[in-house]
């Protein structure tokens, strides 16, 4: 089963109308719940996305001589 990959934006944006949905409070108890579950699945995916991303951020790091060097954050 292939499933589109969605950026990271396009992801947060979904969970954000989630959010608004399901705080308006007029669906439906089921389809509620299925927002809700599509909430934490987003939610889990956009924080996997971030993991990955702070572990590739480089800091660089200017020491007193002037010299750049990089360290892994």
């Amino acid at each position: 089963m292939a499933k589109d990959k969605k950026t990271f934006e396009e992801s947060m944006k979904e969970l954000e109308k989630i959010v608004e949905d399901l705080e308006k409070g007029e669906m439906p108890l089921e389809t509620s719940i299925e927002a809700f579950q599509k909430g934490v699945e987003l939610s889990k995916n956009l924080n996997k996305i971030l993991d990955e991303m702070e572990k590739k951020i480089t800091i660089l790091i200017e020491d007193e001589e002037g010299t750049i060097k990089e360290e892994n954050f």
